[in-house]
C-alpha cells in the first residue's frame, strides 16, 4: 500500500485526535502517511491541524497533513477513515442529562445505553448515513474505524444501511480493564493472557491467566483484602455473576436496573450521578489549553495512548499480526446472542484487515444481560431505518435503567421532551411527539 491516506472525521475532538496521531507517528513505517483532517468547526479544525503538525515534528515523522471543512475532500481516496464525531457536542450532552433528570432518571455517563445513549444515537445516525454514502463513492475499499458512541448502535446502524462498508468499532475498555486487573493481582500485564467477549461496555472477562494458571483466585484474594473494592459496581457484579465486566463502574451501573434507581445503592457504591458532565468540562478545558498553547507557539507534550486504530492501521499496512478487540456484526461469533446484533470480541488485525474470532456461547447469566442490551440497540436502529418514532419509545421501555426509574406513561413523556429538545438533529420521520 503506497501513499497511505488516513482521514479523521470529527478531528475537532482535538485531545483524542492528538493521542491517535502520537500513536500513529510512533510507528516508523507510518511516518510518511497522508493525514486528512475534517471537522465542521473551523476553529477546532485549525487547532487539530496545528497539533498534528507539532506532533509530527516531535516524533520525527514527515506526513502530508491537510485540513478539510468539507468531508468529501478528506475522504477522497482514503485507505482508512477514523470516525470520532460527536453530533451536537456539549450542548446536546447536557440536554441528555438535564431533561431525564427532570423526570427523575439518573445517569452517570449517558453515551451507550439508557435514554442518553438512545438519543445520542438518533442524532448521530443522519451523519453516519452521509458518511457511508460518501465513502461508497469516494473510498469504497477504505476501512472505517469507529470510535463514536454509542458504539453498538452506530456499528449496527452502519451494518444495516451500508452492508458493504468495512467497519469495525474500537474501544479501549477491554485493554484497560485487563491492564488494571493485572496490576490488582500483582502480575505484569505482558505476562497475562485473557479472553473477553460480550457487547461494547458490557463484555465479560472469560479467561484471565498467567502461564495457563487461572488468576481469578488472586483477584478474589485482592478483593477480600480491600473492603473498599466492594464499593465498586463492577466488583459487585463480578461477585454475583462470576465474570468481571469490562467497563468502569460508572458505565456498568447504567445498563442494569439495580443501582441508579436506589439512593442506598448510589451511596453504597459511590456512584457519581452526572459524572459525564464533569468529563466534558475537563475535555473543553484541555482543548482550550491546547489551542492557547499552539497560539503561543508553546505546544503541550502529547503522549501515546495505546489506542487500537493506529495498531490496526500499522497491521494492515505492514502485515504485522496483532490481536485487538473490535465491535462487529455477530454472524455466529457468539452463539447465544442474536446473529444480527453487534458484539465485542477479539479480532486478528493483519494485511487482510480485521478478522473477528468466534467465541461460542457466553455464560447464560452474562448473555441474559447482553440480550437486554442488544434488544434496546435493535429497537433504536429500527426507529431510524424504518422511520418509526414509536420504536424510540419501545427502546426506552425496554431499557433496564429507564424502565426501573419510570412508569410507562412518563417514559413516553420523557421521549417527547427529548424529541422536542433534539428535533433539529433528528431525521424528519422521528421528530413527531406521540403523547401517551
Amino acid at each position: 500500500m503506497t501513499e497511505v491516506k488516513i482521514a479523521f472525521v470529527g478531528a475537532g475532538s482535538v485531545v483524542f485526535t492528538q493521542g491517535l496521531l502520537a500513536d500513529l507517528f510512533g510507528f516508523p513505517e507510518l511516518g510518511h502517511v497522508r493525514i486528512a483532517l475534517h471537522d465542521i468547526d473551523g476553529e477546532r479544525l485549525a487547532t487539530a491541524e496545528g497539533a498534528a503538525r507539532h506532533i509530527a515534528d516531535e516524533r520525527g515523522a514527515k506526513p502530508t497533513i491537510s485540513a478539510h471543512p468539507d468531508r468529501r475532500g478528506a475522504l477522497e481516496g482514503a485507505d482508512f477513515v477514523v470516525n470520532t464525531v460527536q453530533v451536537g457536542m456539549n450542548e446536546a450532552t447536557r440536554t441528555d442529562f438535564a431533561v431525564p433528570a427532570r423526570h427523575g432518571v439518573r445517569q452517570t455517563i449517558g453515551d451507550t445505553l439508557g435514554i442518553g445513549g438512545i438519543f445520542r444515537a438518533l442524532r448521530t445516525f443522519p451523519v453516519l448515513r452521509g458518511l457511508a454514502e460518501d465513502m461508497a463513492e469516494l473510498c469504497p475499499d477504505a476501512l472505517l474505524l469507529n470510535y463514536t458512541n454509542p458504539m453498538a448502535m452506530n456499528v449496527l446502524y452502519l451494518s444495516r444501511i451500508a452492508p458493504a462498508l468495512r467497519v469495525t468499532g474500537l474501544c479501549h475498555s477491554v485493554y484497560w480493564t485487563m491492564h488494571d486487573l493485572s496490576r490488582l493481582v500483582g502480575v505484569p500485564f505482558d505476562e497475562v493472557s485473557y479472553l473477553a467477549a460480550g457487547v461494547n461496555h458490557q463484555a465479560w472477562v472469560l479467561r484471565f491467566e498467567r502461564d495457563g494458571r487461572d488468576l481469578h483466585p488472586l483477584l478474589d484474594a485482592a478483593i477480600a483484602r480491600d473492603p473498599q473494592l466492594l464499593r465498586r459496581v463492577r466488583v459487585d457484579m463480578y461477585r454475583r455473576l462470576g465474570h468481571y465486566p469490562t467497563e468502569t463502574s460508572e458505565h456498568s451501573a447504567e445498563y442494569v436496573p439495580w443501582y441508579l434507581r436506589h439512593d442506598t445503592e448510589i451511596e453504597r457504591l459511590r456512584l457519581p450521578v452526572g459524572a459525564y458532565l464533569g468529563i466534558i468540562e475537563e475535555n473543553t478545558a484541555d482543548y482550550e489549553r491546547t489551542r492557547e498553547a499552539l497560539a503561543a507557539d508553546t505546544p503541550l507534550p502529547v503522549e501515546g495512548t495505546m489506542e487500537y486504530a493506529p495498531q490496526v492501521i500499522h497491521s494492515v499496512v505492514t502485515g504485522t499480526p496483532r490481536t485487538i478487540y473490535g465491535n462487529v456484526p455477530n454472524r455466529g461469533l457468539i452463539d447465544n446472542l442474536p446473529a444480527d446484533s453487534v458484539v465485542e470480541v477479539p479480532c486478528l488485525a493483519d494485511a487482510l484487515g480485521v478478522q473477528p474470532t468466534r467465541v461460542g456461547s457466553l455464560p447464560p447469566q452474562c448473555a441474559a444481560l447482553n440480550s437486554a442490551y442488544v434488544s434496546v440497540t435493535d429497537l433504536v436502529v429500527r426507529a431510524a431505518t424504518d422511520g418509526e418514532p414509536r420504536h424510540i419509545r419501545h427502546a426506552a421501555m425496554a431499557d433496564p435503567a429507564t424502565a426501573a426509574a419510570l412508569p410507562v406513561e412518563r417514559i413516553w413523556d420523557l421521549c417527547d421532551d427529548l424529541v422536542r429538545a433534539h428535533r433539529k438533529l433528528l431525521q424528519p420521520e422521528l421528530r413527531e411527539e406521540l403523547g401517551h
